[in-house]
């Protein structure tokens, strides 16, 4: 097929693995998520000109959380962004206060979600980059998470059971599609809050990186690579903990789990702790390290031995060399 006008290196890089990863399949309904910030419209304006090579039927949808006095004039602009592409345009605004940026990232998908669902688009994409990755790593890396947590962002995910969300620049840096929207003159809406350090991400962004930057000029791309294959590993260790958790289990319901001590202690302690949240989260608890520690530690002690009641009513004991964790 022939190339669009203007292609560029980032063009043939995002084909690429588009094709390579099988990411966004020929002839769907995708709406892309367009904040008016660079890499959104890096992102929309890369999809727009490969639209050609794959048959897509694209959307531009807008949310708008009204944290900026500027809000509703963004909003404006993006729509009229997707006029002169000649995209069909939505858009949502928050009708309650979003206080915190886990709220507005649930109350995103949510919206997003939505307009999928009411005009049948089965992908939604947003501009998440190499970048984005490497931040969330370093902040769920300084709060104290484990692998699922350092695997951060990932290529793609289910939002409902109808619906994918894709991230297709996660291999392009925030540096790459700056100059992507400085060379093909599109003009970036700049947010204001991104320069706010009251906010982690912002701080990690603005002062983290750009010192780490001093150690591994190419650090952004390193700590992407290492989500990546965090993400692999943490699917492997899953799986694997999931047939644990079959063969353990000999009762189970909502209230109590009754699971074989010997068939978890022949298992690698990164399983038995792993077999052990998913228990604690299946009884709708939101287990900590320590949690999930006092409970691994059972798996090898005398029957008799018991844990303090933990968050929400459990507890955890041994009986006739079986681990019991029932929730009161």
């Amino acid at each position: 097929m022939a190339k669009c006008s203007n292609w560029s290196l980032l063009h043939a890089k995002v084909h690429r693995t588009l094709r390579s990863r099988y990411l966004l399949p020929r002839d769907r309904r995708i709406l892309v998520a367009v904040s008016g910030g660079q890499d959104s419209l890096c992102l929309a304006k890369l999809l727009l000109d490969l639209q050609p090579k794959w048959g897509w039927d694209l959307g531009i949808a807008h949310c708008n959380h009204q944290w900026r006095s500027d809000a509703a004039a963004n909003a404006t602009y993006v729509s009229q962004l997707a006029q002169s592409w000649n995209t069909p345009f939505y858009s949502e605004t928050t009708d309650r206060a979003l206080r915190s940026e886990a709220a507005a990232r649930q109350w995103r998908y949510q919206a997003l979600s939505a307009i999928a669902h009411k005009h049948q688009y089965k992908y939604i994409v947003t501009g998440h980059t190499a970048s984005d990755r490497a931040e969330t790593l370093l902040y769920n890396l300084i709060r104290g998470s484990g692998a699922d947590g350092l695997q951060a962002l990932t290529w793609c995910r289910a939002l409902t059971p109808e619906i994918s969300l894709v991230r297709p620049l996660l291999e392009v840096t925030r540096a790459e599609t700056a100059q992507f929207c400085q060379d093909m003159q599109l003009q970036v809406w700049e947010d204001s809050t991104n320069q706010d350090l009251k906010y982690a991400r912002n701080r990690i962004r603005q002062e983290l990186l750009p010192y780490l930057h001093q150690f591994n000029p190419k650090v952004e791309q390193t700590l992407a690579q290492t989500a990546e294959i965090f993400h692999a590993e943490v699917e492997y260790l899953e799986s694997a903990a999931e047939q644990l958790q079959q063969n353990a289990t000999i009762t189970s319901n909502d209230a109590t789990v009754k699971l074989d001590c010997l068939v978890l202690r022949n298992a690698p302690l990164a399983l038995q702790r792993r077999v052990i949240r998913r228990v604690l989260q299946q009884m709708q608890t939101a287990p900590s390290f320590a949690q999930i520690e006092k409970i691994t530690t059972l798996i090898t002690a005398p029957n008799g031995s018991q844990t303090d009641p933990l968050p929400g009513g459990a507890i955890a004991q041994i009986k006739q060399n079986c681990l019991w964790i029932s929730k009161n």
